[in-house]
C-alpha cells in the first residue's frame, strides 16, 4: 500500500519521542501528539524522508489499510486511538 497524498496523519496524530530536525525534545518528546512536523512540506510529504537524520520511528509505520482507513480522517481517528491506548499510565506520586 501506498501513501494517500496529502494525508500526513502518521506525521501529526503521533507523539515522537526521537529527535526531529527543527523541533525542540520537551519532556522528552519532540512532537507532541496532534502536532504537524516541522518537516512536512506543502504537499505533505516529509522533506528529511530517505535522509539518516530522519527517526527510524518514522520509518517503520508503513501504511497498511487498518492504519489509514479510507480517508485521512480515519487515519487520524486511528492514530489518534493508537496514541491514546499506548500511553504510559499517568505517574502517581506518594507522599
Amino acid at each position: 500500500m501506498n501513501c494517500r497524498d496529502h494525508c500526513a496523519a502518521c506525521c501529526i496524530a503521533p507523539s515522537i519521542s526521537s529527535p526531529i530536525p527543527g523541533m525542540p525534545v520537551v519532556d522528552g518528546i519532540s512532537k507532541p501528539a496532534g502536532v504537524r512536523c516541522v518537516q512536512l512540506d506543502a504537499q505533505d510529504r516529509c522533506m528529511i524522508f530517505g535522509r539518516p537524520e530522519r527517526p527510524a520511528v518514522c520509518g517503520s509505520l508503513q501504511p497498511s489499510e487498518l492504519m489509514c482507513g479510507e480517508s485521512r480522517e480515519q487515519a487520524m481517528r486511528w492514530l489518534g486511538w493508537m496514541e491514546r491506548e499506548t500511553a504510559p499510565a499517568p505517574t502517581v506520586l506518594k507522599r
